[in-house]
């Protein structure tokens, strides 16, 4: 159905696509401008528009624009495949074009003066005027690639309202190389968290880069499924390694490890007894906030099977049971439930995760599914609770076997540092929903890993030979380094692994015959080391939990010298430009020759099928921020 066409010599009405993602609220905007030669382009620069259009993508039409105007104009991946209606009309300037747009639609944009270029990204005031200032957080300087300059003020002399950012974000340092003479051993535990992702995506199609901190590159590499296989022995994971030249740091090698869990039938699926624990506090009271929480919850209950049960605790004020345990068959009951969910009032978080833990021991399934899956903002206040107590009551439920699931919503309130902590003590996973197909990825696509554990306490430890390996350093997991006596500790908690996950690491290795050194240090006195004849590039170990079992299993796999490839395979190609793009928006210290050309050439080269696009829009994403990026 067309909207109204604007009497104006372009005229261009908006096609609302059939997508989840797609906004359907009309607001008329003006259009905000960076000062500089950039500047003079759009309001000097004549185009031409000869071509009748109808359903044309805003993509191709923005294609068409940088064609004619000789500046790169792009739309961020939320909003490029918006259709427009095209007629021919008489010459129109550049600005006239995209104020066009902005009147017809929620649609703001920024420039890049360095890069001669126009990023094109949903937003209103609000979200401009947060677009434009410096993020607060408390526990790290977040920093933005991007400076945003608004010159052009709204009609009327409007003033956006201050939109303040108390996003917080931990502060994190990047693995630094270790001598295998000294350091033969790097132990961590695995992470299946996505979180990172769909944060920085969402950073992305507000028009900026998202602070370094924001960055972890472990959940960037997780989010994509790889080609792995299935297992076929008796451990529930495959195991895969690969070893290549480094894309970034000629004279390097990177080593991939893959793991993947095993697929599960539903019928294989023990039954499932999950508490909702939602909040609903004032600050959920936002389109991308409690409105796409019911969404995404709505999805999962169809998942449900007679054999699961449901129950929803709310808290804001105060908690309360909004429905007490009802069979997964009761559909219509559970969604009605969620439907009625209001947002309103302060954060009581602590009070509401006591009672979701008392309802899920009351209704604990043996050798099922406990969980509660916690969904906020990030506003977790826990009132009288400190947050040690907090801490001990998640760790207490988990050695229970009552696990813990956290899903974040919403932008300008995330509270990722603490989130992350929380699903991590409760042995689950992190999630960040910014749009509705996020919620269909995580609630129906990874149904089953997102609720159901077949390892727990999952460690991986790789052990270097130093007569191959002059340093190695870890990509990511920094905040899930064990120490070495922790390996073979079977009370040192780890990470998890679901039904269908797939866990990536990357090292970064130096070969020992390489004239590169990595600092300095005095030889030791009182011992020395020596290197076993082998042609083992390292030995990989993971240490495992079966989901009821508290001894782990240890499974072994060698990496050979010989096992260096020429061509890497697809899987390799596409996880080492996730992983050179995450040092590239961290600005890390360790990028070497890193640029998001090589990464899109990387991406593009090994996308594959890409069934589920998203592979498609990661490389949409590296485009919109090699033109973001001023560095």
């Amino acid at each position: 159905m067309k909207m109204k066409k604007i009497p104006a010599a372009l005229i261009l009405s908006f096609l609302v696509l059939t997508t989840l993602t797609t906004l359907t609220t009309l607001t008329t905007l003006t259009a905000w401008v960076t000062a500089g030669s950039l500047e003079d382009k759009i309001k000097t620069t004549e185009i031409p528009v000869e071509t009748n259009a109808e359903g044309l993508p805003l993509e191709e039409l923005l294609a068409l624009l940088s064609e004619r105007s000789g500046v790169s104009i792009v739309a961020v991946p939320e909003v490029a495949g918006l259709k427009v209606d095209l007629q021919s009309a008489t010459n129109q300037t550049l600005a006239e074009i995209l104020e066009a747009l902005s009147k017809n639609y929620q649609l703001t944009y920024t420039t890049n003066d360095k890069k001669n270029a126009i990023i094109v990204f949903k937003g209103s005031y609000s979200n401009r005027a947060r677009a434009a200032m410096p993020n607060v957080s408390s526990e790290a300087g977040m920093d933005s690639h991007m400076g945003h300059k608004v010159l052009l003020a709204p009609a009327g002399g409007y003033n956006p309202p201050i939109a303040f950012n108390t996003e917080e974000y931990k502060r994190m340092y990047d693995n630094n190389y270790q001598d295998p003479l000294s350091a033969p051993v790097s132990i961590f535990s695995i992470d299946v968290d996505t979180a990172s992702y769909s944060n920085v995506r969402r950073f992305i199609n507000n028009g900026r880069l998202p602070p370094s901190d924001a960055v972890r590159a472990e959940e960037m590499l997780n989010y994509f499924t790889y080609d792995y296989p299935q297992p076929t022995g008796d451990h529930p994971f495959s195991v895969t390694t690969e070893v290549s030249a480094c894309p970034w740091q000629p004279g390097h090698k990177l080593v991939m490890i893959g793991l993947q869990g095993k697929n599960l039938r539903a019928d294989e699926v023990p039954p499932g007894n999950l508490v909702f624990l939602i909040d609903v506090s004032g600050s959920m009271n936002q389109p991308n906030k409690l409105p796409l929480l019911q969404t995404a919850f709505k999805l999962l209950v169809k998942q449900l099977r007679a054999q699961d049960k449901v129950a929803i605790v709310v808290y804001a004020g105060r908690a309360g049971l909004v429905l007490e345990p009802t069979a997964g068959s009761e559909k219509d009951k559970i969604i009605n439930a969620v439907d009625s969910l209001q947002a309103g009032g302060s954060t009581a978080g602590g009070e509401g995760i006591q009672l979701a833990y008392k309802i899920a021991e009351e209704n604990l399934v043996k050798s099922g599914n406990n969980r509660v899956i916690l969904a906020t903002d990030g506003d977790f206040n826990v009132g009288a609770t400190s947050e040690g107590e907090l801490t001990r009551l998640i760790e207490e439920r988990r050695n229970k076997g009552i696990f813990l699931s956290v899903l974040g919503f919403g932008m300008g309130n995330i509270k990722d540092n603490k989130m992350e902590a929380l699903a991590d003590k409760g042995n689950g996973i992190y999630a960040y929903i910014d749009n509705a197909l996020e919620a269909k990825k995580v609630m129906v696509g990874q149904f089953a890993g997102t609720l159901y554990t077949i390892a727990k306490d999952v460690k991986l430890q790789a052990e270097f030979n130093p007569a191959k390996v002059k340093y190695y350093r870890l990509v990511g997991y920094e905040n899930r380094i064990l120490e070495n006596r922790d390996f073979n500790d079977d009370k040192k908690d780890a990470g998890d692994l679901g039904a269908g996950h797939s866990v990536t690491a990357f090292y970064e290795v130096i070969p020992a015959d390489s004239e590169e050194k990595i600092g300095t240090a005095d030889p030791l006195l009182y011992q020395r080391s020596e290197t076993v004849p082998s042609d083992d590039l390292l030995q990989v170990k993971i240490r495992y939990k079966k989901p009821a079992a508290d001894s782990s299993i240890l499974f072994t796999q060698g990496i050979g010298s010989q096992e260096i490839t020429g061509t890497p395979a697809a899987n390799f190609r596409f996880a080492a430009a996730v992983a050179e793009y995450a040092l590239l928006l961290r600005n890390s210290e360790f990028k070497g020759q890193a640029s998001y050309r090589q990464v899109l050439e990387l991406a593009k080269k090994a996308k594959g099928t890409d069934e589920d696009g998203y592979r498609a829009e990661f490389i949409k994403l590296v485009e919109v921020s090699q033109l973001m990026d001023e560095k």
